[in-house]
């Protein structure tokens, strides 16, 4: 075996695309492509296809020292046959990724969910490098956990386990993008908080936020962030709300998982300290004493590169599992 591998982090809105090195998690090149205009599979593929020959060329890395290409999306998999099952972002169900990606590479193709790659990278190279028991929770768009159990990952039984996003933190409540109701991905995603910004703010309420807010454009993290550096009265009510039901959320993977350490990711945690602070502190006190004790908390180490590390590393873990 060599030492290089690609890693791809499908999502949806991006494509990054990287060369790692296995041995040492270090990146040598990456290449970024949008795709959230993007209307059909067949596009994004070949996005996907284009992102990985640009890595090779930028890198100067022929394709014959690659080992293999691992690739991470956001939704469903079937990690054996490579198939992605559903991944509702691309708008894309029953793919055989593998097929076509080892037909276009002539290398092994290794497929795993958004999430779980992430969580392989904090786990090899990252925050979670020297736990056996930890959990990864991942705040964005949405809000998905990866479990480490032994220093394994714990797929569960369908291979859908982690999915702390659907923990029903509120009966009747909100309808969520999965279409049930209530969920915590519902009260605390960055898509949520956007969601209570422009609500409040059609409604009449004044912020600060509105000096940064681009016509027909979302709302960055960074702006978020800028107002509540202003002290502004909205966005700080509004990230209060959602980091009490994380804080619930998190609680109750302490009371029922018992893990070592919380690991915590994503644009929202690394961007906004007050946040992160906020929900591991509320956390602490809803947790029952013993578990809360023993919590460690810590904020991922990887960055935007935790994904590409993971995916490079999934035909790694896979014969460590």
């Amino acid at each position: 075996m060599g030492k290089y591998s690609i890693g791809i982090d499908l999502g949806g809105t991006k494509i990054l695309s990287a060369i790692v090195n296995k041995e040492n998690g270090e990146v040598l090149g990456s290449v970024k492509k949008k795709t959230k205009k993007d209307k059909g599979i067949e596009k994004i593929i070949q996005k996907i296809i284009n992102s990985v020959r640009e890595v090779l060329e930028t890198t100067n890395i022929p394709l014959e020292e690659i080992d293999d290409i691992g690739i991470g999306v956001a939704g469903q998999v079937n990690r054996e046959n490579g198939i992605i099952i559903n991944a509702p972002n691309i708008d894309c169900s029953n793919l055989n990724i593998k097929e076509i990606l080892e037909k276009e590479f002539n290398k092994p193709i290794y497929l795993g969910n958004d999430v779980e790659i992430a969580t392989i990278g904090e786990m090899y190279f990252g925050a979670g490098k020297k736990e056996k028991d930890f959990v990864c929770i991942f705040v964005g768009t949405g809000i998905g956990s990866g479990i480490v159990e032994n220093g394994k990952i714990r797929n569960g039984a369908t291979g859908t386990a982690g999915e702390i996003g659907h923990i029903i933190v509120d009966v009747g409540g909100r309808s969520c993008g999965c279409g049930g109701y209530g969920c915590l991905e519902a009260y605390a995603s960055r898509l949520a908080i956007e969601k209570r910004i422009i609500g409040a703010l059609k409604k009449g309420r004044k912020s600060n936020i509105e000096n940064y807010l681009i016509e027909d454009k979302p709302i960055k993290t960074s702006m978020i962030r800028k107002s509540l550096e202003n002290k502004d009265e909205l966005i700080t009510q509004i990230l209060n709300e959602a980091s009490e039901y994380l804080a619930s959320g998190i609680a109750s993977i302490i009371n029922f998982y018992n893990p070592n350490k919380i690991i915590l990711g994503g644009g929202l945690m690394n961007a906004i300290d007050y946040f992160y602070e906020r929900s591991t502190e509320i956390a602490k006190v809803k947790a029952l004493p013993t578990p809360a004790n023993k919590i460690i908390f810590e904020k991922a180490h990887l960055g935007d590169f935790s994904g590409v590390i993971g995916a490079s590393l999934l035909s790694t873990n896979r014969k460590n599992q």
